[in-house]
């Protein structure tokens, strides 16, 4: 799993998912704070994993603190989107092969959500179009 968690902060910090795909296995699932349903998939994970480090992912954003076990991760960060402070969990689940089979995020405050909620709408349609949509 370090192995995994380390190309995570390495694909957050860098902003370059052009490893992505190794990280992701085929049944991932992805929890959104903003969608209701689970969202089921490697390339809808990608989708949301790519908008998320495009909405979220900047200068400001950084890693307060990491709680791990043998193949899970809890990392707490903060940024801040638009002027509104962030604070958010992304809970990792690796599988015994060291690929992501379950992501979820987890935001405060209320206008950070709405602001997330917003941008990540904009960002997905213009990432997926068609496949943002059904994701809805």
């Amino acid at each position: 799993m370090q192995d995994a968690l380390k190309l995570w902060h390495e694909l957050v910090e860098t902003r370059d998912l052009t490893r992505l795909d190794e990280l992701l296995a085929e049944d991932c699932v992805t929890h959104s704070p903003i969608v209701h349903s689970p969202q089921r998939g490697k390339a809808i994970t990608k989708l949301y994993l790519t908008a998320a480090v495009h909405v979220f992912v900047s200068d400001a954003f950084h890693y307060v603190r990491e709680v791990t076990s043998d193949r899970d991760a809890v990392l707490e960060f903060e940024t801040e989107i638009d002027g509104i402070h962030v604070n958010g969990v992304d809970m990792l689940r690796w599988n015994e092969a060291g690929q992501l089979v379950d992501v979820k995020v987890m935001l405060r405050p209320l206008k950070a959500i709405n602001t997330v909620h917003r941008l990540m709408g904009e960002m997905l349609q213009k990432l997926g179009g068609k496949e943002a949509e059904k994701a809805k």
